[in-house]
């Protein structure tokens, strides 16, 4: 009996030192600041206490629409020319309201069976397309709705999933980022502790590079000039874009307007790594990238058969560079463009985390001052200490005696809790210091449920080690099913509740899963141990 109850007493030490060291670590120094400073390292505050950047964005769906149907619009015209179907021109009559919708013109009469038979009769265009005969030999493939939704709901998941990866190449530490709203196509974004000025614009930068070839040579001072070179209308697959040249000392960058095809020869979705590095020549930082196969073969092809051609590099619709091809150029190539090193080592991370599929608008903007972090944590832990120190002393003075055996569980059950949050990371809010004292109020429930079963045991006539193993025996059921309901709900917080929410039902759980060691076994250690020690027919103090 002694060897046993040395070997639980030593494994609930052991216990307390490793969640100890899972709240402080090792300090660096052993006075006040010094465990300060080690506990925040190890305990991520969230929003609401360390104060930071509150986002909501809107994701553009239809841009990512209107990126499908240009990879359509593509691969029709290649299948076209591989089925050896004449046409006049292959568009979208209106881009700004209707993505989705592709017209093919000006097919001959005797080439409409092809066309039925080779594509649009196909189970790839038919699953996917409502197809339409229109005027002049024209047809229209309206994509169908349900494939529409999903590429809008598709876009949404890759902001996230993109967004994520920027925002953790910044190094913040536990950001909330989850589609927010229903149906609305809308992203909450919560940074505690961040410089909301860079961290808003790698987010809302969508980081669009393409390379695209040029329809005209020609750089021109404005789009009336370049529309006049064209007789005022451009060619139907030619788009005009704006772009800057870093011209000389004497007149700075001066704005351009240049005329590109409207589809690019590749994406960042063909990008495989980014990093930022120097111009061997003058040191100047610039970014170099790399293409994975498909894209590199893509680029390859494209820059041998245009050699001598111009192509631009364009990001987030500007053109940066605006260059000859001297050669076939295959998976890898650098940007110029007049970068800083901390503009390239951005641009490098929006790059190789993957380009946004559309454009985000910010709906809502918000900042929490570290000072109202500072009060609501100052007040919060007054709460629960002040809540504490009233069980405690309510635990002694009803239970007397044993009320020190529920108030050192008591006390345990927060080294634990805490210690659980230090190990895993996990973020303390405002409503985590809810669910911080909310545990005290549950482990002395437990506490309760034991005592008043023991008491109840001894006033049946039970000896004092007779009504301790009845006490436990009988009340650990009643304590099992409260804390699984409990825990249950709480996991149900955490599958459907946001940031806040979710963070008071971590921390609830960590505490009802400490409390049941502490309250069961803890306790039970202590009342052996007091046992131990008295004469068979001392009282029990209680």
């Amino acid at each position: 009996m002694q060897k046993n109850l040395l070997g639980k007493t030593a494994f609930i030490i052991a216990i307390l030192v490793i969640f100890v060291y899972g709240i402080f670590g090792i300090p660096q120094k052993w006075n006040g600041e010094g465990l300060k400073e080690a506990l925040l390292q190890r305990i991520h505050l969230g929003l609401d206490l360390k104060g930071g950047t509150h986002l909501i964005l809107q994701v553009q769906v239809n841009d990512a629409v209107n990126a499908d149907s240009d990879i359509a619009i593509e691969r029709l015209k290649d299948l076209l020319s591989k089925n050896k179907i004449s046409y006049g021109d292959i568009y979208k009559p209106d881009p700004a309201s209707h993505p989705e919708q592709i017209v093919i013109k000006g097919v001959p009469p005797d080439a409409i069976g092809s066309l039925r038979n080779n594509v649009l009769d196909t189970a790839a265009y038919q699953q996917q397309y409502d197809v339409s005969s229109g005027p002049d030999n024209s047809y229209v493939l309206s994509l169908k709705p349900a494939r529409a939704d999903e590429i809008r709901q598709q876009a949404v998941t890759q902001a996230i999933e993109t967004i994520r990866q920027r925002i953790d190449a910044l190094g913040v530490s536990e950001p909330l980022i989850e589609e927010h709203g229903l149906g609305n196509y809308q992203i909450l974004i919560q940074l505690p502790g961040v410089d909301p000025d860079r961290a808003i614009g790698i987010i809302s930068s969508t980081a669009m590079l393409e390379v695209r070839g040029a329809v005209d040579q020609r750089v021109y001072g404005s789009e009336r000039e370049a529309l006049d070179a064209h007789q005022g209308m451009l060619p139907p697959n030619a788009v005009l874009m704006h772009g800057s040249s870093i011209g000389s000392r004497d007149t700075g960058p001066k704005d351009e307007v240049y005329v590109l095809n409207r589809s690019s020869v590749v994406t960042g979705r063909d990008i495989r790594d980014a990093e930022p590095t120097t111009k061997g020549d003058t040191g100047a930082p610039i970014v170099s990238f790399s293409l994975y196969s498909d894209g590199g073969n893509r680029f390859g092809d494209f820059t041998r058969a245009h050699v001598g051609d111009y192509l631009a590099i364009v990001l987030d619709n500007r053109v940066v560079e605006f260059a000859t091809i001297k050669q076939e150029i295959d998976d890898q190539g650098i940007i110029e463009g007049g970068f800083t090193q901390q503009s390239a080592k951005d641009l490098s991370i929006k790059l190789k985390s993957g380009a946004l599929p559309a454009g985000i608008k910010i709906l809502e903007e918000s900042s929490v001052g570290p000072s109202l972090g500072i009060d609501s944590i100052r007040q919060g832990v007054t709460a629960a200490i002040v809540g504490m120190v009233v069980v405690m002393l309510f635990m002694l003075f009803y239970y007397r005696f044993a009320g020190i055996n529920a108030d050192l569980a008591l006390i345990l059950n927060l080294v634990i809790l805490l210690g659980f949050l230090g190990f895993s990371g996990a973020t303390l809010t405002l409503p985590g210091i809810a669910g911080v004292i909310l545990t005290i109020g549950m482990g002395v429930d437990s506490n309760v449920l034991i005592f008043e079963r023991i008491r109840e045991e001894l006033r049946n006539g039970k000896s004092p080690g007779a009504a301790v193993d009845q006490g436990f025996g009988k009340a650990w059921i009643t304590i099992i099913d409260t804390h699984v309901t409990t825990i249950v709900s709480a996991f149900i917080l955490i599958i459907f509740g946001t940031g806040p929410v979710r963070g008071f039902a971590i921390t609830l759980i960590c505490g009802l899963l400490a409390n049941l060691f502490t309250a069961v076994f803890v306790s039970r250690v202590i009342f052996d141990a007091v046992l131990q020690r008295k004469q068979r027919t001392q009282e029990l103090s209680i």
